[in-house]
């Protein structure tokens, strides 16, 4: 018999293909990770990937306003 785990697929990483770091932030404007969490991805856990695609939305909306202050637009 297989482990019923091994036939679980792992989180996918949220790359985008849009490798490029916000400055003010220090987050890959295409994936919302840290330069640490992309590094380190192959490397960790299920639990530990899905701790950081569960804060993904809410650094992309971070990414996403600072990016709109800094040209001058906000709601």
């Amino acid at each position: 018999m297989s482990d019923a785990r091994s036939a679980q697929p792992g989180v996918a990483s949220p790359c985008a293909s849009l490798c490029t770091m916000d400055a003010v932030s220090g987050l890959c404007i295409g994936c919302a990770r840290t330069l640490d969490e992309i590094a380190s991805w192959s490397a960790l856990d299920d639990d530990a990937r899905r701790a950081i695609v569960e804060a993904l939305p809410a650094r992309q909306w971070r990414i996403a306003s600072a990016r709109a202050v800094a040209r001058g637009r906000t709601r």
